[in-house]
Order: C-alpha cells, then structure tokens, then sequence
C-alpha cells in the first residue's frame, strides 16, 4: 500500500465530553455543533462559544482540525444570524464549515475563505459529475451519499476532489436530505436538525385488501442496521478516500471512544502492514469492541452494492450489543449465564427472551468473567433457560471516557526534541510538532542561560534526554530525543526544567497563532439591511434580472390568477391526456414514465431526486439543449448546465432563502419548485428575489421518502427481478404506529418511495400563495387516476379563474392537509 495514501478519521462529538473522547481515540478531525440553531443534530449538547473555543485550541495542538455543522436548510429571514454563526466559527477556531443549503454555502465561500466548505452529505451528491460540480463552484469537500458502492465510491475519488465516505454509525433508511417523514409526521423536520426520527418506529406492511405481508417479527420496516467498513478499510485508503466518517453527534462519550479507536487502530494496522485486509486477530478483537458499543446489528450491505434484506433490522431498532452467552437457569431474583466470551464487572447485560421479547430485563455483570464459563447475577425476576444474553454497554469504555474528563489533555502531541549544550553558548532546546494528516509539523527554539564548565559533577546527554523529556504536564509527548553536548558542561536541572516548560508553552502557542490570527481577519457578519444589499449587488454584478414582490391589491391579485401556469406531473399517458384536456397549461413526467412512450411531445421531463452512476443511461437522455427539464439532483443540473438546457429545481433540492435563489439562476436554473416546508411567508421573499418562474405542488399525496432498500421486500419473496415483480403492481402500504396507510411504489431500478396518506390541498389558499409572487401551481398525480387527474386539475384551473373574478374558493377535500403553510417547521 503506497505510504503517501493517508485517510482522515472524522469523528462526532455531541458536547466537550464527547470531543475529548474523539481526540483521544484518536481522531484527525472532529465534526461537532456551534450552538442549537443551524445544524442537524439540535437535540445534542452542542458548543458555546467558550467550550467550542478551548476544544479548537485543544484540537489544533494535539494535531486534529475541527469542522463546524450548518448541515440544514436556512430561510430567508435566517441568512443573517446563519452567517454571523458561520463568522463566529470561524474566528473561533473552525477549519471548515459542512453545509446542505447552496445558498449559505455561495455565503460563506465568498465571506470567509479561512475555512473550508465541506458539501454535507444532506446535499445529496451521489456520482463524479455532481462532485465535479461541487468543486467548480469552489467547496473542498463533498460527503457521497451513504447508499453507495465500493466502485462507485472510487469513481468518485477518482475526479480528484476531496471525498468524504460514512464508515461507521446509524443509517437513515431514507436517502439524504430527501425525507419529509418526520416534518409530514409531525412539525420536526429533518432538514431542519430536529429529526423524530419515525423510520425507528413501527411500520408494517399491507396489501390494498388489508393482508399483512411478511414475516411476523418484521415490525419495523423503514429500520437498517448500522453500516460498518470494517472489513473495507484497505479497500477505502486504497482507492484515496479522503476521508472516513463515524456517525454519532447524539451518542455518549464511551461510545465514541470505543468506535474511534477501534477505528484508529484498523487504520494504523492497514498502514503499517500495507495490506487491504486486517489481520484476523486484529479484526476479531476491534469488531468485539465495536459490538460492545451502541448498535443495531452491522451491515457492509451498501459498500457491496447490496440492499436486500440483510441490511435491514426488521426486528427491533435499539441496541442490540453483542451476544456473550445465555440462561442456564433462573430461580427467584438470580440468573446463571453461561458466557461464550469474556465479561468485565459492570457491564449492562440484556436478558430477551426468545419467545416473548417484550418482556426483557438487564442486569449487570457482577465481576470480570472469563469466556466459557458461568455467572450468577441478579435479576427483578425469573427468565427461561436459553435466553439470550447480550452485552448492551462496557463499564470499562464508560470509565475510559468519564476518566478522560478530569485529564490535563486528552490527546498528547508527539513531538521530536532536540538539545544544544555548547560551552559557552545559551542552551538551548527545540521542539518540533510531528506532522500528522491535515497538520504541518511545527518547530520552536527556546534559549537558556549560557553553558558553563561543570565545577562539580558534568551534565550527560542521557541526563538532558531525561529532564528534558518529561513533557508530563504538558499537551506533547516526546517521540525522539537528540543531544548535542560538549564535554564537561554543569548545568542545574532546575534550569532545564523551565527551558522545557518554556519550549513546550511556545510550541503551543506557535501551533494556535495562525487561528488567533483570524480574530482580526474575518469579515463581520451582515446586517438583514446589509446582506439584502448585497445579494441584490450579486445578482447585479452576475446580470441577473432583479425580482420583484408578489402582487399587492386585489387586482393586481386577479392579473396575476390570469397569467399563472396550470401544472401536472403525471405518470403514465392517459394521465397526461386527461391533465391536458382538464386545462393543463405544464406538463410533466418522470423519465421511467417517459421512456414507455405514448406521452404529449411537451411533457417536461420530471427527473429523479437520485441520479448514481448507473442512472445516467436512462436520466440524460431527457436532459436536451435549450428543452425545460425538471432536475432532482445537483448531478442532473449540472449536466442540463453543460447541454443548455433549461433545468427547473425541484423542491427536494431545497431552495429556501434568496442566496440559494440566485446561486442557482447564476449557475443556470430557469425556474424553482419551491418545499412544501415552507410557508407562504418564507415563499415570499423566494419569489421575489428573482424574475424566474417559482412554483409550488398545491395538489397531491407528497413524497415522504425515497430509499433504495425497496420495502417490498419486507413481503418476504423477493425474487431480485424488479421488471417481473407481482408486488410492484399491486397497491401497497405501510401502516405506521399511527394507524396511517402510507402508499408505497417501487420503480424498475428498486427503489421505493413512500407517500403520505392524507392528500396536500392547498388550492383554497390560491390567493395567499399568489401574493407570496408564485406563478405555476402544480397537481401531483402520480398516485392518481386518470380521472382523479382530469378532476383535480380542473378543480386547479377553475379556482384560478375564481381568484381572477373575485369569485370565492372552493373548500378544502375532506381528509386533506394544508401542509406548513401556516405553521412553520421546527
């Protein structure tokens, strides 16, 4: 393995506990939340400023650098505080910043050039072209999405940008960045950083007939394990990841101490026996630590190009731990184990019964146990023998991580010494910090009193090595140590002790100088006055239309209700001929769809919110010059940027604030479909930012969630040929805990799509939604019939002619919702 190839090991930390866990397990980078507002794990502990301060300082002298998360979608009236927490972190000591919204992160790519942009994986770039994209646009980094391969992870190093890769942790069943669960489920919305995470929750499959499908135990379908790359870490290095990610901003400090050490340990053992595999001692013993931290089970299933069932945790969705053993027997409030691997005292057991799982209790392990014998612990109450044991948590990883929190330092700096000890001349000592990944090596010399003839007994070079290395008290450890010394020179050790404390203090300092530097250099963060400006001089400077507001009075309201575009998406060709006779000005279809045939020529092509490598065969054919297109992924636009099309950006792309409105029009979109989690009040300022068309779906069942596991499989008869599946063709639903029946489609290439079952109805709110400035209004009839569509369509039309005559709106459908509106997500 070639020694230059170096990847990053990032790890998360939730609070100043968690991060000095990372440091000490051994992390080059640590990723963590600069307050509650702007990232997407608002529910964690998070940094003040002075705890984020003293963790940078900490981080930047053991060698690691610190990103900061703004990892969601900023509105409007947000942009200001969103980018005086960006100048914040960064005078603070951030060296890069991870974003999801494209216009926060065109903000602070031009503000503030002392730290990195890292594109969060909440952006959704899955292929070479949208990270080529990414890099065009000048942010260092991008995070692929976590569904993934090997090779596809490759072909994305290969474009020579940055690439950051999820190694360890939960995966979220849906792809990134593109869920509503939670927001549809309730007022939290995952792209907001407060996810309630619903996919956790209990959600079977059913037939339209109200036939459960599946195996019993299989209550929770939208579950996955968690990911592990254990196994691909030479693989990973090899092929030049830049960087490998554990997940876990909301998990305790042991946990993240176990995971990045073992983590740190994989790759330090790859690198040094230069070899893809570990060793088979190595990896047993790091996948048992793994095990004894949270998990749900383990997957490599996306990095083999794999997403049947085997990634999934069908069965339950908390920790499952590792199994140490089982009851032998149990009698009043004590329990035999047998254990099949070793115990240490403390460790939190979980007795499940097999038969009646919900009936589980812990214990805890009364003393160290070795493997293949037994242990009587107490238990509330008797368990079947044959129940198995499962070790959930390590009493000695939580008194690691609690014992990390009263050290001077969590993580030591090595670095190399060097002594002069010339008669005549000052003494002196010189410190080097060693270079690690994204950290340059860093010297300092420091100068002592002159050196004398001893007059008693000669100082040697082996007393100097051992004064002069007891760095104890200091955040470095020495890794070598040289002398150059004349014969008979006297020295007192009290003098080189404070030559070392001096060398070590000045290190430090020479090591924080260039961030204490920034105070003075970062921009002030905008005014809302001054940053309205300054997009309106953006825009100007790019040549871009300036926008106006929405119309105001009632009849500038029915010239608008006037000129306003009647829009379908529909799904197959008698859909679209009845959108067309019912008064659909706009019309749209996926590309699967289109590829059938029998479509009107001016069906727009609605592309797919994910768009891989192997995608791109069946998506960019429907990508032409000068033609509208409608892109769901960064990749598709740039590809419509490079033909000159004229893409139009769908609402899973997010475009919430008038940065992001003009990043995008200044890189070539023609129009916006803006998120059904905004409400009409941050449409508005969308809108008027720009000249080019805005519209929002007024009509339809909204996607919740697009994965590439298909939860058809949850049926149990997969047979691994999508084009001749019986399920895909039925009518199929999720039922949550909830009682909701939530549609389900799955298309040829096996990804399913989950719909929330109450219909959006936004048509009686027509008049509100025009005065925001929006022009096209959409039916969503992917789920519809041919004659639901023509209905819902006319419904659509005839309302805007009720706005345009100052007649009243219809009511909105029974069982419907309005979606945010008027009440914004949290």
């Amino acid at each position: 393995m070639p020694q230059d190839l170096v990847c990053e090991l990032l790890a998360p930390a939730g609070g100043p506990a968690a991060f000095r866990a990372a440091l000490a397990g051994g992390a080059d980078a640590v990723y963590c939340g600069l307050g509650n507002d702007f990232n997407a794990r608002r529910g964690a502990d998070n940094f003040d400023d002075a705890s984020f301060q003293k963790a940078c300082q900490e981080a930047h002298v053991a060698g690691a650098r610190v990103f900061v998360t703004m990892n969601v979608l900023v509105t409007d009236d947000e942009m200001p505080a969103a980018l005086a927490l960006a100048a914040r972190a960064v005078r603070l000591g951030a060296d890069a910043l991870i974003i999801q919204d494209w216009g926060l992160a065109a903000e602070v790519g031009r503000r503030f050039p002392q730290a990195e942009v890292h594109v969060s994986t909440q952006a959704n770039i899955q292929d070479p072209r949208g990270i080529q994209w990414c890099a065009a646009h000048g942010y260092e980094r991008v995070t692929l999405s976590r569904e993934l391969s090997l090779e596809e992870i490759a072909a994305c190093c290969a474009t020579g940008v940055e690439c950051e890769v999820f190694g360890h942790g939960a995966l979220c069943f849906c792809y990134s960045g593109l869920c509503s669960m939670s927001a549809l489920r309730g007022s939290r919305s995952a792209n907001r950083g407060l996810c309630a995470q619903p996919c956790r929750l209990p959600h079977e499959l059913y037939s339209a007939q109200g036939k459960r499908l599946g195996p019993v135990a299989w209550e929770r379908g939208l579950c996955p394990k968690d990911a592990l790359s254990l196994d691909h870490l030479g693989e990973l290095v090899l092929m030049g990841v830049g960087s490998l990610k554990v997940e876990g901003r909301m998990k305790a400090p042991d946990y993240v101490l176990a995971v990045v050490s073992a983590y740190r340990s994989a790759l330090d053992h790859v690198a040094r026996v230069r070899s893809r595999e570990l060793d088979p001692e190595v990896r047993d013993s790091l996948f048992r630590q793994l095990k004894r931290a949270f998990n749900r089970d383990f997957t490599d299933g996306y990095l083999m190009g794999i997403s049947d069932n085997s990634l999934m945790s069908y069965e339950r969705s908390n920790n499952r731990g590792e199994l140490v053993g089982h009851v032998v027997r149990a009698q009043g409030h004590e329990a035999a184990i047998y254990t099949q691997a070793p115990l240490g005292k403390g460790d939190l057991l979980e007795l499940r019964p097999k038969d009646h799982p919900e009936t589980f209790l812990t214990t805890n392990a009364p003393r160290d146990v070795e493997a293949d014998s037994q242990v009587v612990c107490g238990v509330k109450r008797p368990v079947p023998a044959g129940t198995p044991v499962r070790l959930l948590r390590s009493q000695e990883a939580i008194v690691a991580a609690e014992r990390l929190q009263s050290a001077p330092y969590s993580s030591k700096r090595p670095v190399s010494m060097h002594i002069i000890c010339k008669l005549g001349q000052p003494l002196s000592i010189q410190l080097c910090a060693l270079p690690r990944r994204d950290a340059s090596a860093v010297a300092v010399s420091v100068q002592g009193p002159v050196v004398e003839a001893a007059r008693t007994k000669a100082v040697t070079a082996q007393d100097l090595q051992e004064h002069a290395g007891r760095l104890g008290q200091s955040p470095f450890v020495a890794a070598s140590i040289t002398v150059d010394i004349d014969e008979g020179c006297g020295l007192g050790f009290s003098t080189v002790h404070r030559l070392r404390s001096q060398a070590a203090d000045a290190l430090e300092e020479a090591i924080c100088a260039p961030y204490e530097k920034r105070v003075g250099e970062v921009a002030a963060p905008p005014s809302w006055r001054q940053w309205c400006e300054q997009v309106a001089s953006w825009r100007q400077d790019a040549g871009l239309t300036a926008g106006k507001p929405g119309p105001k009075g009632e009849a500038a309201l029915r010239q608008a209700a006037q000129e306003a575009q009647v829009c379908c998406v529909v799904s197959t060709p008698e859909g679209a001929q009845a959108a067309l006779a019912a008064g659909a000005t706009r019309l749209y279809a996926p590309a699967d769809a289109l590829a059938q045939g029998g479509f009107p020529q001016e069906t727009i092509p609605w592309l797919d919110e994910v768009c891989r490598l192997k995608d791109h065969g069946r998506l960019d054919r429907w990508v032409v010059p000068e033609a509208p297109c409608a892109v769901g992924s960064m990749s598709e636009f740039a590809l419509a940027q490079q033909r000159g099309a004229a893409p139009e950006i769908r609402p899973c792309i997010g475009v919430s604030n008038r940065s992001c409105v003009t990043a995008l029009e200044e890189a070539g979109a023609s129009g916006f479909w803006l998120s059904h989690e905004l409400t009409v009040a941050q449409m508005a300022p969308v809108c008027a930012a720009t000249s080019l068309p805005c519209g929002l779906v007024v009509y339809g069942q909204e996607r919740a969630m697009t994965s590439e596991h298909c939860v058809l499989q949850m049926a149990d008869a997969c047979s691994g040929h999508c084009d001749t599946c019986g399920l895909r063709a039925q009518k199929l639903y999720l039922k949550n805990i909830d009682g909701r029946a939530l549609p389900v489609t799955t298309d040829l290439q096996g990804r399913s799509r989950i719909y929330w079952d109450q219909p959006l109805d936004a048509v009686p709110k027509l008049r509100e939604l025009l005065g925001a400035g929006l022009t096209r209004f959409m039916v969503d009839a992917t789920l519809l019939d041919a004659e639901k569509t023509a209905a819902s369509v006319s419904r659509l039309r005839e309302a805007l002619e009720a706005v345009a005559t100052g007649e009243p709106l219809p009511a909105p459908e029974a069982g419907s919702v309005r979606g945010h509106l008027f009440s914004p997500v949290e």
